[in-house]
């Protein structure tokens, strides 16, 4: 099996910052895709910033020059930079991997989420 494990969340005043971590772990043999979706009270989820299959980079256009997307390979880890928050940005946070793992004996891909992180921002 995969997991994603995520951290970085918290309470903060509009105009900070929060840095989101999110590392995953088991039977990988490559990830296609990683990045971030959140949840906001009432709303549909949504997807924030994400590496795409061919290595490219999406954002919403409602974080664009706010929010940076970066990862470290070796660790299969993504992070989120979020700068400059606005109390739409809250929501819970859940980090999404697709990954190319043999855990059930063929390799295949699979989608794999995250337990979510609240990021709460105030006004």
């Amino acid at each position: 099996q995969v997991q994603l494990v995520e951290s970085g969340g918290g309470l903060v005043q509009a105009g900070e910052s929060l840095r989101l971590s999110c590392a995953a772990s088991g039977r990988i043999l490559s990830i296609n895709a990683m990045g971030w979706h959140r949840q906001a009270p009432g709303k549909q989820r949504e997807s924030v910033a994400a590496f795409t299959r061919g290595d490219q980079i999406n954002y919403a256009d409602s974080v664009k020059g706010r929010f940076t997307i970066s990862r470290d390979n070796a660790k299969n880890t993504v992070y989120l930079q979020m700068d400059s928050l606005k109390p739409e940005d809250t929501g819970v946070y859940y980090c999404y991997a697709n990954v190319r793992s043999d855990a059930l004996g063929i390799p295949r891909d699979y989608n794999y989420w995250g337990q979510g992180t609240q990021v709460t921002v105030s006004s």
